[in-house]
């Protein structure tokens, strides 16, 4: 399989070709697609496979959008990625996607990796601070990680904040390490 440079490149092409109140319904619907691929080889060997003409892809691919209710901008969308045969970066295309439509609408994601389940006075004192240091709205998603043992790990954009006793470890043995 190749891998494919660009992502983002694909990414604004979608976020032209469909209209922008369209976008978070179409990637519900990728998102549902680049799980099945990731899940089921066999939906994937359909949608990769150089023995299915572009015809027959074309087909499965209106097929699967009639299924889902994708908006006709999001199924050409798919199409072309299956032209171009760069498909199998969907997953890739869908990050890219993502974040550029959040910083269109001035917002930033961010995940929150914690030892524990944190209570809702902590997570808005966080996206207090996310905000006031990001300058933009911030999505929040909450992962519970028991490895870290405690403190958390705050991942906003491509900026990580570890204040997690396992990242703090971690600094402590490159220090002594180093000497």
């Amino acid at each position: 399989m190749k891998t494919v440079r660009g992502v983002k490149k694909y990414a604004k092409q979608f976020l032209k070709a469909v209209d922008i109140k369209d976008v978070p319904q179409a990637i519900e619907q990728f998102t549902a697609i680049a799980s099945l691929m990731e899940k089921d080889r066999n939906f994937k060997n359909l949608l990769l496979s150089p023995m299915f003409s572009l015809d027959e892809k074309k087909k499965i691919i209106a097929f699967i959008s009639g299924r889902l209710k994708i908006s006709a901008g999001a199924a050409k969308f798919l199409e072309y990625l299956s032209e171009t045969m760069v498909i199998s970066a969907l997953g890739g295309i869908l990050k890219a996607i993502i974040a550029l439509y959040l910083e269109m609408q001035k917002r930033v994601k961010a995940v929150v990796t914690s030892p524990v389940q944190i209570s809702k006075g902590y997570e808005e004192q966080l996206m207090k601070s996310l905000k006031q240091i990001t300058g933009r709205d911030v999505d929040f998603e909450v992962v519970l990680d028991p490895s870290l043992l405690g403190g958390v790990r705050i991942q906003v954009g491509s900026t990580m904040y570890d204040s997690s006793i396992k990242g703090q470890l971690g600094l402590l043995r490159d220090k002594l390490i180093k000497g």
